[in-house]
């Protein structure tokens, strides 16, 4: 419960007595009248404000009055004053009224800590000061901050037992609650039950969709949007952009791109930062140059944005020349500036610079090193075998180290023979994160590769009995405003005899320049025959076929791989690229690979 406790009478702080007869100020009610006319028109001055909170004290002006204790409040508030300073004035109030308590909840709301919103609230209700439409939005956004959905349904039926609920910016508020505590569905079904609904309800469930991994549903719902004849703002904008760089729409996101140009949102910051960030994540990394070239105005996350693309997109070198350029232009690049840094280090087997920009992001710049960073140096080093060595850095790093960092090391193990510390990195993994199935097909997968079948199979059959289920492999391609899924072995598109036998003649011109499968990935006690079929059928060919059988000749191809890519794979499609004369961009797990006449950006390092 948040106590509201009133500042000793003798404070500095305030005078809370009124000025006696003898007094030279003037009468109370002018003085009342003159700070709230000052209050009212300060502007968004912090100073003057202090200014005229100081003439009030040295006046006499009694702030324990509601009326300029409310307008005092207020205007701490609107100007985001740390909540310590209207919190301080609240206690001396003699009596609040439902304003300046609805005046507080929202400052708590919007600040950094929300959890004083809801002591608030309850205090609100023991002191009998009934609620009125706009306690609840402020409330609710608290709610949203804190991600409690449990309080959140609470608040939900208060709202219905008091009638509010067919108020428009109640049920916004209760649509922004639901989807940013990730229950994006019931976000959805109370916007269905919606009598009007306006621009705010149709963002809050499309961006909902959009954070809560539902692309397609965010997609499906700006399409309904335009049909109910909604005009899309900023805000539709940078959740649609958001929706199709996870699922690596590129026409769909080109679509939006000129729809900012013909409403003239070409000059929002952050728009263009959200369109700079949707080519980058398609693997259109021109597109993303191009946006960062042409932006009349650019902050860090713009440069940050492009250097973690040009990383992810395999071009480190590019990337490390763009930080360079950033540092001469004098921008302090910022935490996530370095994650792209090391991770263009990481992806391009360049240890010596990884550990060199390291040292410089602390020393330089005083950046403490948060886990994501000693992460990106864990991955530095196991993906150039230096496994051991990764290990010893994990145990002589300064921060616990969580799940993702024993999951890099164990990938290492899986991919470099290291079994014994294998065995004690999935140990790890265990304590922090149990049940997840990739841990135990690394684990399997490295028994496999020593030919150990049976703890292959003792394994799997503890997976079983601990009802892990292993992700499958899925592959995300566009074509014609559609998204397509294709599993492995998947033949349940209307085309699958037509995508089949294109695999069939892909497989066929590949064995003509050389291609052999890589069986050595297909970790089962099975027959080579055996093998070769499963490597056949792997999402990722499939998608390909698909591509190669509905796009023109030349067209580039864009595929999205919920795993990483394979060994196999990444030499079938590299050499499909140099055969059918296609790029193609496959963004999986960890990065992007762009396949090109035969060639790949990995340079075959991943």
């Amino acid at each position: 419960m948040f106590s509201k406790h009133p500042l000793p009478r003798t404070s500095c702080f305030y005078s809370t007595t009124p000025p006696t007869s003898s007094s030279p100020h003037k009468p109370e009610s002018l003085l009342v009248k003159k700070c709230i006319f000052l209050l009212q028109n300060c502007g968004s001055s912090k100073l003057k404000l202090r200014q005229i909170h100081a003439f009030s004290i040295r006046n006499g002006v009694p702030l324990n009055d509601p009326d300029i204790g409310k307008h005092l409040i207020h205007s701490l508030v609107s100007l985001s004053a740390p909540m310590s300073y209207p919190h301080n004035i609240f206690s001396c109030i003699r009596s609040s009224n439902v304003f300046t308590w609805n005046t507080m909840i929202r400052g708590y709301a919007e600040s950094e800590s929300s959890e004083p919103a809801l002591q608030l609230y309850r205090q609100m209700r023991a002191s009998c000061i009934q609620p009125d439409t706009h306690t609840y939005p402020f409330l609710l956004k608290a709610v949203a901050k804190l991600a409690d959905v449990r309080i959140g349904e609470i608040v939900h039926s208060t709202v219905i037992r008091n009638g509010y609920d067919s108020l428009a910016f109640v049920q916004n508020s209760l649509l922004h609650m639901y989807a940013a505590c990730g229950l994006v569905d019931s976000a959805h079904k109370a916007f269905e039950l919606m009598s009007e609904r306006d621009i705010v309800a149709w963002n809050s469930v499309i961006n909902g969709f959009a954070l809560n991994g539902k692309p397609n549903e965010a997609l499906t719902l700006f399409r309904e949007m335009g049909l109910e004849g909604v005009k899309p703002d900023g805000y539709t904008v940078l959740s649609l952009l958001s929706a199709c760089a996870e699922l690596c729409a590129l026409a769909l996101g080109r679509r939006v791109h000129i729809y900012m140009v013909k409403v003239g949102l070409t000059d929002n910051l952050h728009v263009n930062n959200a369109l700079l960030d949707f080519y980058a994540k398609c693997g259109s990394i021109r597109e993303a140059r191009k946006v960062f070239d042409e932006m009349k105005e650019r902050n860090a996350v713009s440069w940050s944005s492009l250097i973690v693309g040009l990383a992810v997109n395999g071009f480190g070198e590019e990337a490390l020349e763009l930080f360079k350029e950033m540092e001469t232009e004098e921008l302090v690049p910022s935490e996530v500036t370095f994650v792209g840094v090391l991770y263009a280090c990481s992806h391009c087997g360049m240890v010596d610079e990884g550990f060199s920009y390291f040292k410089r992001m602390k020393e330089k710049y005083g950046i403490v090193p948060k886990i994501e960073h000693h992460g990106c140096i864990v991955d530095l080093l196991s993906r150039a075998g230096l496994v051991k060595e990764a290990y010893q850095y994990i145990r002589n790093m300064p921060l616990q180290p969580n799940a993702v960092i024993w999951r890099t090391l164990l990938g290492a193990c899986a991919m470099h023979g290291h079994l014994t510390l294998g065995e004690y990195a999935r140990a790890q993994v265990l304590k922090l994160e149990p049940g997840y199935s990739g841990d135990y097909v690394l684990l399997s997968n490295l028994y496999a590769s020593e030919q150990r079948w049976s703890d292959v199979h003792v394994l799997r059959r503890k997976m079983l009995s601990d009802g892990v289920k292993k992700i499958p492999g899925y592959s995300l391609v566009e074509f014609g405003n559609h998204v397509y899924e294709f599993l492995m072995g998947d033949r349940s598109h209307p085309q699958s005899d037509q995508i089949y036998a294109m695999l069939a003649e892909i497989t066929k011109r590949l064995r003509l320049e050389g291609y052999a499968p890589h069986t050595e990935n297909v970790l089962a006690d099975i027959e080579e025959e055996e093998k070769e079929n499963a490597l056949s059928y792997h999402s990722e060919k499939i998608a390909v076929a698909f591509m190669l059988l509905k796009t023109a000749p030349g067209t580039p191809i864009r595929i999205v791989k919920n795993l990483r890519i394979c060994a196999d794979c990444h030499l079938a499609i590299k050499l499909t690229s140099k055969v059918f004369e296609r790029e193609i961009i496959v963004r999986d797990q960890s990065r992007f690979h762009h396949f090109r006449d035969g060639f790949c950006s990995c340079g075959d390092y991943w």
